[in-house]
C-alpha cells in the first residue's frame, strides 16, 4: 500500500467543498426564497400552513428523515459490501457527483407549472433526491475519512483539511445574492438566482468529481467487503455504547447550528435591517476566524483531548446564538457575532469527525470488522434529521414573519447547543482511546501499531 500523504488528504478534502457547497445553497436559500416576505419563488409554491401546523417545507423535511432513515443504511451497507475494481467508496462518489448538482439546480428551476399543486409535488420530488443524491455521494465519502485517516496524526489532519473545505464551501454558497447581481437586470431577478445557482452547482461538480478520479483507493487502502447485512449493520454500530452517546449530542449540534444558518439571512434584514448580500461578507469573517483557529485546535486536540475542546466548543456557539437573538439595527451586530462564531466553527468543524474516526477504529480492533461506512452513514443520517427538525421548526415559527418569531429561532438554537454540550459530557474518550492503544500493543497489524511507530 502506498503511504497516505497530506497531499492525498487534501485532493480528498476538495470533495468536501464541493457537497457542502450544495448543501449550503439548500439550507441557507432555500426557505429564504421560497418563503419570505420577498421571496421571489413563493408564488409557485403553498407558503402557509397546510397541516398540524407545519408547513409545505415542514412536512417534506420530515418524510425525508423516514426517507433517509431506510436509505441513510442501505447506501452505507452497499458501500461496505462492495468490491469494485475502483474500491468500496470511489465509484459511488465517481457516478453519483453530477446528478447530485444537477438536482439542486432542480430545486429551484423545476417547479415552475401554472399548477401550485404540481409544484408542490415537484419540490418534494426534487427534495427527496437531494437527499438522496447526497446519501449517495457522502457516506462513502465520509467512510473514507477513517480509512484515509489510517493514524491518529492522519485522522486529526484529514478532519482539519476537511473542515476547511466545508467552512469554504459553505461561505462561497452564500454568495449567491452577489452572484445573481450580475444577471439580475438583464435576465431578472428570479432568474438571475437560478443562473447563480447553476454556476455554484457546476463549481461544486467538478469539486466533487476531483477525488473521485485522481485517488486511486485501492493503492491506499486494503479492505474486505464486510459480511452483515444493512440494517444488522446499523444495529451493531448503535449498539456501541460511546457512538451513541456522541450522536446524541451530534443530531442537536445540527437542529442549533441550521436554525442559524438558517436564520442567517433573515437576522440580516430582519433584526439589523441591512442587506442580504451581507451574508457573504459575513461568513467570510467567520471562515476567517475559524482559519486562524484550525491549528491550535489541531495542537491542542491530542494534549486536552477532543471531548473538553468539543464542549468548549458547543458552549460557545450557544453564547454566539444568544447574542444573535438579541441583536438589533445595525450590521455591526452582524460582524460582532461572526468573529465570536470563529472558534466554536473550528472546534465543531473539526474534532467531530475525528471522534467518529477514532469509534469506528476502535470498534474495528474489537470486531476485526471494518464499517466505517455504517458509522458515517449513521453520523450522516443524525446530519440530516437535525436539519429536517430544524427545518420544520424554523418554518413553522417563522409563518408570521415578525422580528420576534426570528428571535425565538435564535434563542431554540441556544437552549438546543447547551443541551448538546451537556449531553456530550457522557462520551468517555478514554475508554476509545484505551481500546485504540490496546489494539496497537497487541496486534502489530492492525492501523493503530502503524501510528505508533510513526510518532517513535
Amino acid at each position: 500500500m502506498k503511504k497516505i500523504t497530506n497531499k492525498v488528504l487534501w485532493i480528498f478534502a476538495i470533495g468536501q467543498f464541493g457537497w457542502s457547497l450544495l448543501s449550503g445553497i439548500i439550507s441557507s436559500w432555500m426557505v429564504y426564497y421560497y418563503t419570505s416576505e420577498n421571496a421571489l419563488f413563493s408564488e409557485h409554491v403553498t407558503t402557509t400552513r397546510i397541516f398540524l401546523g407545519m408547513t409545505l417545507f415542514g412536512i417534506i423535511t420530515a418524510f425525508g428523515r423516514i426517507f433517509d432513515a431506510v436509505t441513510d443504511p442501505l447506501i452505507a451497507s452497499w458501500s461496505d459490501r462492495s468490491n469494485f475494481k475502483g474500491g468500496r467508496r470511489i465509484p459511488f462518489m465517481k457516478v453519483i457527483a453530477i446528478p447530485f448538482a444537477v438536482i439542486t439546480v432542480g430545486v429551484f428551476v423545476f417547479p415552475q407549472t401554472p399548477s401550485i399543486a404540481a409544484n408542490n409535488t415537484i419540490l418534494f420530488v426534487t427534495l427527496m433526491l437531494f437527499y438522496l443524491f447526497m446519501t449517495i455521494y457522502c457516506t462513502p465519502y465520509n467512510a473514507l475519512i477513517a480509512e484515509l485517516g489510517d493514524t491518529q496524526k492522519n485522522r486529526n489532519n484529514v478532519s482539519t483539511f476537511i473542515s476547511f473545505t466545508y467552512i469554504a464551501g459553505f461561505s462561497i454558497s452564500y454568495l449567491l445574492p452577489n452572484i445573481a447581481g450580475f444577471f439580475k437586470e438583464s435576465l431578472g431577478e428570479a432568474n438571475a438566482v437560478r443562473v447563480a445557482i447553476g454556476i455554484l452547482a457546476a463549481i461544486a461538480a467538478i469539486a466533487m468529481i476531483i477525488p473521485a478520479l485522481f485517488i486511486k483507493e485501492r493503492q491506499y487502502i486494503e479492505s474486505e467487503p464486510v459480511k452483515t447485512r444493512a440494517f444488522k449493520s446499523l444495529l451493531k454500530s448503535f449498539k456501541n455504547k460511546q457512538f451513541r452517546r456522541f450522536v446524541y449530542s451530534d443530531v442537536i449540534y445540527f437542529f442549533a447550528v441550521t436554525l442559524f444558518q438558517t436564520g442567517l439571512a433573515f437576522y440580516i434584514t430582519k433584526l439589523m435591517h441591512a442587506s442580504e448580500d451581507n451574508s457573504f461578507l459575513l461568513t467570510v469573517v467567520m471562515t476567517v476566524v475559524s482559519l486562524m483557529l484550525y491549528l491550535p485546535v489541531n495542537k491542542l486536540a491530542p494534549k486536552l483531548g477532543k471531548k473538553l475542546i468539543i464542549i468548549v466548543g458547543f458552549f460557545t456557539y450557544a453564547g454566539v446564538f444568544l447574542l444573535a437573538s438579541f441583536c438589533q439595527e445595525g450590521i455591526y451586530w452582524g460582524y460582532i457575532i461572526a468573529v465570536l462564531a470563529g472558534l466554536p466553527m473550528a472546534i465543531l468543524g473539526i474534532l467531530p469527525q475525528a471522534v467518529v474516526a477514532d469509534i469506528s477504529e476502535a470498534d474495528y480492533i474489537e470486531s476485526n470488522e471494518k464499517r466505517s461506512g455504517m458509522f458515517f452513514a449513521a453520523r450522516t443520517f443524525a446530519m440530516k434529521l437535525g436539519q429536517a427538525l430544524s427545518l420544520l421548526v424554523f418554518t413553522s415559527i417563522t409563518v408570521s414573519q415578525t422580528e420576534f418569531s426570528y428571535r425565538l429561532t435564535a434563542i431554540i438554537a441556544t437552549v438546543f447547543c447547551a443541551l448538546g454540550g451537556v449531553l456530550f459530557l457522557f462520551y468517555n474518550e478514554k475508554s476509545i482511546m484505551k481500546t485504540i492503544e490496546k489494539g496497537a500493543n497487541g496486534n502489530p497489524e492492525a492501523p493503530a501499531a502503524e501510528e505508533k511507530e510513526i510518532e517513535e
